[in-house]
């Protein structure tokens, strides 16, 4: 892969199924979640959690998500790599640009915890 091992970035120039090829070829967990159903944060926080297979009333916040994404996926073992994709997040009333942001922040602060790990964590998103 030719992008850096720690980064938050748009997804537009890479194909979905490019991404999750190359995450299987790295040995690296894929993340998927379609969030274009989500209107509220809660809707869409589900939709993550539901989608990454976290345990129900994981993630129910950005807090309670940014923990999960770290130290929870840490105890869970030696880990390899992530690669997470968001496609479609929402713009909506409920749902707007400093939501979207305030949830990108989290994938950033979950980048950087695994590069101080020297763990791959890259993240691509696109918007609604």
């Amino acid at each position: 892969m030719t992008v850096p091992p720690n980064l938050v970035q748009s997804i537009r120039a890479f194909r979905v199924v490019d991404l999750q090829e190359e995450a299987a070829r790295l040995g690296h967990h894929f993340l998927y979640a379609h969030c274009i159903a989500g209107a509220t944060k809660q809707q869409v926080l589900g939709i993550i959690a539901e989608s990454f297979l976290f345990p129900k009333g994981i993630g129910k916040n950005f807090d309670g998500l940014r923990a999960t994404l770290t130290e929870t996926m840490a105890g869970a073992g030696t880990q390899e790599g992530f690669l997470v994709v968001l496609e479609q997040l929402p713009n909506t009333q409920k749902f707007d640009k400093e939501a979207r942001e305030t949830l990108l922040d989290v994938f950033r602060d979950a980048a950087d915890y695994w590069a101080d790990k020297k763990v791959p964590f890259r993240v691509f998103y696109s918007f609604e």
